[in-house]
């Protein structure tokens, strides 16, 4: 399936185009600019993009009023159609966010129960009491998400309800031609519906995929034959800058045992996560990481672990931006891409990922562990690739049996001394050995 053999980058349309914060319909910024990044994407080797919500809402997105209508402050219907058409004649994946659990207080179902109340054809569509009140107001009761009562949540086991929004999956594949859906808080979702999205996108596209959003817990619920392909992988989301910060790699790597390691009880081998850095929700990389030394190695630790790597635009090159400066500061305007030292490395990255299928498909294992270095292993139909991260401002000698005298470095081309079981690790240093 593409989606194991990805490299995703995640955009934020609201931000990319400028968007004012309440929806005054004006576009700042036409969304099919986006292509304009294609040859940036190319060059880092993304070859899949996660659009953050693209239809009509309230304000941030996730309060849809429409979901069969581009939002008016990033462009039209058929601008978003020339954009996928582009991004595919470039070999990119495209899919959008699929927000499901709840609707804003401007979707045209829940206006029609504001308005007539009992006789609303709608009012089964929501969780309404009419003996209550809103903190709107509204002289009714109603479930938002979360206590967030400009998100409406959705009766997910309401037939209507479920056709409404299967017609409006059915039609951005027959309209844009979309490739998958990222499903916001999925471990909300009704796991009835989930099943049955699922056979929908069995059906409408071949490997058509779901994405979920999921925090914690155990993943297997939701990431299985029936329901979703794969979810946001946070447990090492946690992990990869923990480690690097505490000095304890450790953290990252009994995450990762944990998950996809060789014992049987290993929660998720052979499954692919979403695997990622930061996101639209958190703080920026380069704003949480206490040593700006650290920045590339956490990104080739990134490509390097078992999953498939997201990044956030912007990110790529350093941006910063911290959580407690409100979302707009996540979710900016940039004029175009950049590009530097960091997102060379990356690049080299993103590039032995995609054409290793070791580092897609391979076992793990980590046969160095120390507070401030690591050596993976990847195993894949008798293929090995060691990725060996030292965080450390002196270099390192792992010894370890490295099973061969010498190794290609994947992202230098550089031949590596393994001779009498020692790899020297240099100062903030990244090895992809085969």
């Amino acid at each position: 399936m593409w989606l194991e053999e990805s490299v995703f980058y995640q955009i934020y349309p609201m931000g990319f185009c400028n968007a004012s914060f309440e929806n005054d319909g004006v576009c700042r910024r036409n969304i099919k600019e986006f292509a304009d990044w294609a040859p940036h994407l190319e060059k880092l080797g993304v070859n899949a993009v996660y659009f953050s919500p693209v239809f009509e809402s309230d304000t941030h997105g996730y309060n849809t009023r429409d979901y069969k209508l581009i939002d008016r402050r990033l462009g039209t219907n058929d601008d978003f159609k020339e954009l996928t058409a582009r991004l595919h004649e470039k070999g990119i994946k495209v899919v959008l966010d699929g927000v499901f659990n709840h609707v804003g207080r401007g979707f045209g179902a829940f206006k029609d129960v504001l308005d007539n109340r009992w006789n609303s054809r709608y009012k089964d569509w929501f969780n309404v009491n009419f003996d209550g009140n809103s903190c709107y107001n509204d002289g009714l009761w109603y479930e938002g998400w979360e206590g967030c009562y400009d998100l409406v949540k959705l009766n997910l086991r309401n037939e209507e309800v479920i056709g409404h929004i299967f017609d409006a999956v059915s039609y951005w594949v027959r309209e844009f031609d979309i490739d998958g859906l990222r499903l916001d808080v999925a471990y909300c979702l009704d796991r009835d519906f989930l099943r049955r999205l699922r056979r929908l996108a069995n059906e409408i596209k071949p490997e058509f995929v779901l994405i979920g959003e999921l925090l914690h817990g155990d993943y297997n619920q939701f990431v299985n034959g029936e329901m979703l392909h794969s979810c946001t992988n946070y447990e090492c989301y946690k992990g990869l800058y923990s480690s690097f910060n505490s000095a304890n790699m450790f953290e990252i790597v009994h995450s990762l045992k944990r998950q996809f390691g060789p014992e049987n009880w290993t929660l998720y081998k052979g499954k692919h996560l979403l695997a990622f850095v930061d996101n639209h929700d958190v703080t920026r990389v380069a704003s949480i990481l206490t040593n700006p030394n650290h920045l590339p190695l956490i990104y080739g630790l990134l490509f390097a672990m078992p999953g498939i790597p997201c990044l956030y635009y912007g990110s790529e090159w350093g941006t910063k931006a911290l959580k407690s400066q409100g979302d707009p500061a996540l979710r900016p305007c940039f004029e175009k891409p950049e590009w530097n030292e960091l997102t060379d490395a990356i690049s080299r990255y993103s590039a032995a990922h995609r054409t290793e299928k070791t580092l897609q498909y391979g076992d793990f294992g980590a046969p160095v562990l120390t507070n401030r270095q690591c050596v993976i292993e990847r195993r894949c139909d008798g293929e090995r690739i060691l990725a060996a991260v030292n965080m450390d401002e002196n270099g390192y000698d792992a010894h370890f049996n490295t099973g061969a005298e010498s190794g290609t470095d994947l992202l230098t081309g550089a031949q590596i001394n393994l001779e009498n079981g020692c790899l020297h690790m240099p100062p903030y240093s990244v090895m992809y050995i085969k």
